[in-house]
């Protein structure tokens, strides 16, 4: 099921270190929210990494870039300094999934954020998603098309 058009269930998740972080709190700039499964994962630190390394120096300031897995938050810590990811790790551990529950990515049999991504706008409105399999990788560059047409890349 498509959010497209709806405002963006609101949340507040921990980050790797620990700070609170509301994605209302984000109003004013378009944010990408992107569930991924598991750290310490090949197709998950890809993908990260190709957000650390293609999409973060792309837009810059003009958007927020958030990721959202169920691991606890001292796991995405250790990830975070592992693989250089310096941008924030949401951990969706307690209650267990219950923001990508919200957002409809979350695999009850696994117990996992399955490959959700939503770009909202600076007004808190879903503009864009894709859910992709779990073995299967997004494209980044996709993410830029949404945001440059939204003003943001």
């Amino acid at each position: 099921m498509s959010l497209v058009g709806a405002p963006a269930p609101d949340f507040e998740l921990p980050d790797q270190h620990g700070s609170a972080v509301r994605l209302s709190s984000l109003r004013g700039r378009p944010v990408v929210l992107a569930f991924f499964p598991f750290a310490f994962t090949g197709v998950c630190t890809g993908e990260l990494t190709a957000i650390r390394d293609s999409l973060i120096p792309a837009v810059g300031d003009a958007a927020h870039v958030l990721a959202v897995s169920c691991d606890s938050m001292f796991a995405l810590r250790v990830f975070a300094d592992t693989a250089g990811l310096d941008f924030p790790l949401l951990s969706d551990f307690w209650p267990h999934g219950a923001v990508a529950t919200a957002y409809g990515v979350f695999d009850h049999d696994r117990g996992c954020a399955v490959r959700g991504t939503f770009v909202v706008d600076a007004g808190g409105i879903v503009r864009w998603d894709v859910v992709n399999a779990l073995p299967d990788a997004r494209d980044v560059d996709d993410y830029r098309r949404v945001l440059s047409s939204l003003g943001a890349a």
